[in-house]
Order: C-alpha cells, then structure tokens, then sequence
C-alpha cells in the first residue's frame, strides 16, 4: 500500500481546495457509509460522536447529519470550545443531539456504553509537535477506554487516523488511545497508520478515494 505524509497529503489538498472542490462532503459521506455498514440493517443505530475543533471533527459532523436524516440517534460530545461550524449547524438541523463540553465523564462512559457506534473525531493530522491527547480530549478518552473491555463494547471508528497516533512516524506517545476497530482514512494511507505502535490502534484500515490521485503523485514526484 502506497503511504504519504501528512504534509504530502495536505499539499495535494491545497489546489482541490482552492478551486472549491468539495473534499469535507466526500469524505463525510465515506465516513457515513462505513458507518452504516457497522449497524443492523433493520433497525436505528445508536452513535456517539467524539468532536474535536478541527477538520475531522467537521468530517464526523456531517456525517452525523446524514446518519441522524437515516433514522439513527446521534449524539455529541464535544472535546473542545470549538467545532466545526458548518458541521455543527448541519449536525443540529438533522436532529442530532448535542451535548455541553463539559458533560460529566461518568455521563460520557455510560453513553459509550449504550452506543453501538463511538466515532473518534477528536484530533487529525494537523496535530503540533505531539500528537497526545490532552485536557478535555484525553479525560473523555480515558472514560471511555475501560467501556471498551466490558463484555459487549461498541465499535469504534477512527476519522482519518486514531486521534493520539502520530501520522508520519506511528509514535504514540501516551496510551490513552481510543483503539479503532476501523480507521477511515481520506485521500491516501498516511504513512504512521503502517507503522508499529500505531498500526496496532488502527484495526481495520478503509482508505477513501476523494480525488487526490494526481495531485498527490504531483507532489510526491516533487513537481
């Protein structure tokens, strides 16, 4: 499997991005999809949304929006003071269920726990010098990881990468990991999600087509 950094892959954004091509409702409708295809075909879903400030977050939101239109419960909780605003007004219109960033961890455990489908949009690739959760992410995390031992766990959903995972050189530099059952990934394989310790967080690894191709063999040729 071909694999490219995360600069790579922005790189290859940029110009899809500036001629308005519609990246963020691709991969949230690949999101959607993979999501649906995790849930009993005759009857709703329960999802949880972890929702960071960033792109992945948006990502997760909007696919929300259209799994909540489907007929799922749908809900949100925030990791941070911020989300993406065109996926929380979206999310909002289609019924989704918002909770307050500060809901209590015990709350958040138990809704994990009635989940069939925790979604782990809290932290991409634009991530600073470490990828490690901190604050409001890594106490959300933290509460749920000890659901996911229990004798009937949901499954979890990792938006583009397993937020805390490094996506160049697979460091993981604190545990408190939501292990992904099934990362889905946009655009190409980011090289880290290949790579020991973090390729034991992904589990089963969806790469999404959104028009990157030749864009990102321009890049990669250096052109």
């Amino acid at each position: 499997m071909e694999a490219y950094t995360a600069a790579q892959i922005r790189a290859a954004e940029e110009p899809l991005l500036a001629a308005g091509v519609p990246l963020m409702a691709r991969a949230a409708a690949a999101l959607a999809r993979e999501i649906r295809l995790l849930l009993a075909p005759d009857a709703p879903g329960e999802i949880l949304l972890l929702v960071g400030p960033g792109n992945n977050g948006g990502d997760a939101l909007f696919a929300g929006a259209e799994l909540a239109a489907l007929g799922n419960t749908v809900t949100v909780v925030p990791t941070s003071d911020r989300m993406h605003e065109g996926g929380r007004v979206a999310a909002i219109d289609a019924g989704v269920r918002m909770l307050p960033a500060d809901t209590d961890t015990d709350a958040v455990a138990s809704l994990g726990r009635g989940s069939d489908v925790v979604v782990d949009g809290i932290l991409g690739t634009g991530t600073g010098a470490t990828p490690a959760l901190r604050g409001r992410a890594r106490e959300i995390v933290a509460a749920i990881l000890p659901v996911l031992a229990e004798e009937h766990p949901p499954v979890v959903v990792a938006v583009d990468l397993p937020s805390g995972v490094h996506p160049d050189d697979g460091s993981v530099p604190d545990p408190t990991v939501l292990p992904a059952d099934v990362t889905v990934t946009f655009g190409a394989c980011k090289t880290g999600l290949l790579i020991a310790p973090a390729v034991d967080y992904v589990g089963r690894l969806v790469v999404v087509d959104i028009g990157l191709g030749p864009e990102l063999d321009r890049v990669a040729s250096g052109g």
